[in-house]
């Protein structure tokens, strides 16, 4: 690792198996060693010399409270599962480099232990990257300090020690968990859809041997989607498919690279909500009828997720190219956020009752937690930001990203002197994520990294004033080379076109549990950004939800622990509070607000909110009136797509250069009015994919934001299961075609090509584009 000596004054932060044959001949040592147990045949995975059908269901011990472990694993169990699978989230366990933690919460050794005992295997996951929306898909963020945008998840020095160290922690703590040495771990993944993200085998070769040196000696295994299976798949590991329908397609994928079982390494039973997006659900009979598929044809699979949970502390991740994910992990799984066993998980159940092994029994799902309501109660004590910030500063001349100056995430003030002058125009190179701007404590303006809103206009002034940019980090992309994801305000800023520059930078860090500043209690409202305390007595403990509806957006913290982050724009208006945080008697409540609250008061419900939108409490967006500007515009390819869900590469006869790039659809393959991409990326002269690190939505005709998360950002966030829809709900009439997207990339580049990958789902579905046109240009949209 590259280190930096950069003075930490001005930072707040709180302590803290025996295999057959395949089509590839290998060996019985490339998969994993002979296990008398388990290993891999020709056709089946083999337990005890006998055919082990695994029926898996992810589970995030992170995700669930500690005290709560044994009761989503017997849900699991109940639901028909007889494997749980696990991620290990590495920044869970080393946020400052060389310091691990596995106690308490983070004790991975003792879900796997309570596993066993409720009768499940368990196939871990241990990375270095997993996704999964958690916060840069589990890698540390002290991994940033090294410079450059494309060494994470590479053979790289500044990523390869770091990532084979923390292997061998893995084996040191969880080894002896390995059905080898009598424990319930069948199975060990190298890295996670690598297939998707890279190409470089060689860098696969050595994550699978960062895993035997630290002594793994189960089979180890890596996953892709169905698409990917082939472009990483290798000798030395066994490869599943990743899909959430079709899944004759994902077997038949398998089939044409290895011989052996056929297993599913993520079947999708839900999706993730993202702030300011609607609900996600997924259908319980098609997800059954999958299953079904499945087991029917010999196959394994592992439910995605069979318990989401709840994302606890500041632990949530970000869909690109900034989409935060909410606390709520609820994921729509059989198996609620609070572990509650309805419609759906029954519906599974039913579904795999019929293909269980002989002699096989259920055992009844586990009863449900207690719940409680608590009656409303105020927080009438409040302390300001800027009161909590510390008294030294990092003096700097232009700001950095802050993991230079040993920030990890937080709050973060930079303050610099403005002369006297004429009204002009503040702008910043980057500014991740959200930011607040005053001039002499007055507020003036916000910056925006969703909308790469990076300026604001500053009123002229007689005299010098002090102008502050307060900065909110939210979380780290978790998906994508955008995983370099640099936090804080990055220089040049500039006023009025000339660098501003003498800064100083004060922050309050929250370090890896959301710690607490010092803070000074006042009664009463505090001027702008504040703390707010308040409590309520219980006379008994229970699961509830805390109704933030009247909030604004930050962090709440029970008893000093740091539940997580809310945001009223929705589509989560409540918080799952976990009755084990709950003591009999007093409770402190403390919450973080940066917008200030319309009513500072909570109650606790006995039911969640999960779809309430409110997009009139957002941070104020400047109006937008902005026109395609095709006119005149020649396009660089016209065409026709295939029809069906295929992902299709579509090369130009000629590369252009422009920073722009507007897809036209001009009819569907249904013949209705409607367009719909799950996923548009562009290749450059050499085949390859471009970096979408700066991309964002420079124009779209309409988005459907009502009935479902058709926005256009679903088609440039690298996940195909969701999409852009033009929009059809609300009064007639729709629009029709001609649709447009129009994407702009941050900067000029040589477009070659693009790769469309249509909307999902069965034959019929709607949107599919049939003709259209492609246009290349340095402006393809005028202001209006």
């Amino acid at each position: 690792m590259t280190s930096h000596s950069i003075s930490r004054r001005g930072v707040l932060r709180g302590a803290s198996a025996a295999m057959g044959s395949m089509l590839l001949p290998v060996t019985a040592q490339v998969w994993g060693a002979t296990s008398a147990r388990f290993a891999i045949g020709d056709s089946d995975f083999l337990l005890d010399g006998q055919r082990l059908q695994i029926r898996c269901g992810e589970m995030h011990f992170a995700r669930v409270p500690r005290e709560y472990w044994t009761h989503r694993l017997k849900a699991i169990k109940a639901m028909g599962l007889n494997t749980v699978c696990a991620y290990l989230f590495w920044n869970y366990h080393e946020w400052r480099e060389g310091k691990y933690d596995w106690q308490g919460q983070r004790d991975a050794a003792e879900f796997c232990r309570l596993a066993q005992a409720e009768g499940l295997w368990v196939i871990l996951r241990p990375g270095p990257y997993a996704c999964a929306e958690w916060e840069m898909g589990g890698l540390p963020w002290w991994l940033l300090k090294s410079p450059g945008d494309s060494f994470l998840r590479t053979r790289d020095a500044a990523y390869m020690t770091p990532a084979k160290r923390w292997m061998k922690e893995v084996g040191r703590a969880l080894g002896a968990q390995q059905i080898t040495k009598g424990g319930p771990i069948l199975m060990v993944q190298v890295e996670n859809e690598y297939g998707f993200f890279g190409e470089d085998l060689d860098y696969m070769r050595d994550m699978r041997q960062g895993l035997l040196d630290a002594g793994f000696d189960v089979p180890l295994f890596q996953c892709n989607p169905t698409n990917a299976v082939a472009k990483t798949h290798m000798k030395e590991l066994f490869s599943v498919a990743n899909f959430g329908s079709d899944p004759a397609a994902g077997f038949k994928v398998l089939d044409q690279v290895q011989k052996g079982p056929r297993m599913c390494g993520e079947y999708y039973s839900g999706w993730f909500d993202t702030w300011g997006a609607p609900h996600r659900r997924g259908s319980a009979a098609g997800a059954v009828a999958d299953i079904q598929t499945m087991l029917k044809a010999n196959g394994s699979f592992s439910l995605y997720m069979a318990h989401g949970g709840t994302t606890f502390g500041l632990w949530g991740g970000c869909d690109r190219p900034f989409r935060p994910d909410t606390t709520s992990y609820d994921y729509d799984a059989p198996i609620s956020e609070a572990g509650w066993t309805g419609e759906k998980f029954h519906a599974y159940r039913d579904g795999m009752k019929p293909y269980l092994m002989a002699g096989e029994t259920l055992p009844p799902p586990p009863p449900q937690n207690p719940l409680i309501a608590i009656a409303p109660f105020a927080l009438k004590q409040s302390a300001s930001v800027s009161s909590a910030l510390p008294a030294d500063a990092i003096k700097a001349v232009s700001p950095e990203p802050i993991e230079r100056y040993d920030i990890s995430r937080g709050l973060v003030s930079y303050r610099v002197t403005l002369p006297a002058g004429p009204a002009g125009t503040l702008e910043a190179a980057k500014v991740r994520d959200l930011a607040w701007v005053y001039v002499d404590g007055k507020e003036v303006g916000t910056l925006d990294t969703r909308y790469r809103r990076f300026k604001v206009d500053l009123p002229a002034r007689s005299r010098p004033v002090t102008l502050e940019i307060l900065l909110y980090t939210i979380a780290r992309v978790n998906f994508g080379v955008e995983i370099h994801d640099r936090k804080g305000l990055h220089g040049p800023v500039r006023f009025a076109g000339q660098p501003l520059e003498n800064w100083e930078i004060r922050a309050i860090d929250f370090d890896a549990d959301g710690v607490l500043p010092p803070l000074t209690w006042k009664t009463g409202r505090a001027k702008g950004p504040a703390f707010w305390r308040g409590g309520f007595d219980a006379q008994q403990t229970g699961d509830t939800f805390l109704d933030m509806s009247g909030w604004g957006q930050g962090v709440v913290w029970i008893n000093g622990r740091c539940l997580g982050r809310y945001w009223s724009i929705g589509p989560t208006q409540t918080m799952y509070l976990p009755g084990p945080w709950i003591k009999r008697g007093r409770n402190e409540v403390v919450v973080l607000d940066l917008t200030g609250p319309r009513s500072a008061r909570i109650a606790g419900l006995k039911a969640p909110i999960l779809d309430k939108l409110r997009p009139e409490l957002d941070l104020v967006r400047p109006p937008n009136n902005d026109k395609p500007a095709l006119d005149g515009v020649k396009p660089v390819h016209e065409g026709e797509f295939q029809n069906g869900a295929a992902t299709q590469d579509v090369k130009f006869a000629q590369s252009a250069s422009g920073r722009q790039v507007c897809l036209e659809s001009l009819d569907a393959f249904d013949g209705k009015q409607f367009a719909a991409v799950a996923e548009l990326a562009l290749l450059g002269p050499d085949g390859k994919t471009l970096n979408q690190s700066n991309w964002t939505i420079a124009y779209v005709s309409s988005e459907e934001r009502s009935k479902e998360d058709g926005s256009a950002l679903n088609a440039i966030n690298g996940q195909a299961t969701d999409f852009w829809h033009s929009a059809y709900s609300g009064k007639a009439p729709h629009p029709v075609h001609p649709h447009r997207l129009i994407i702009d990339l941050g900067k000029t580049d040589t477009v070659a090509g693009m790769r469309y990958t249509p909307r999902q789902g069965e034959d019929g579905v709607t949107g599919r584009i049939r003709h259209y046109r492609v246009y290349v240009g340095e402006q393809l949209v005028k202001p209006g």
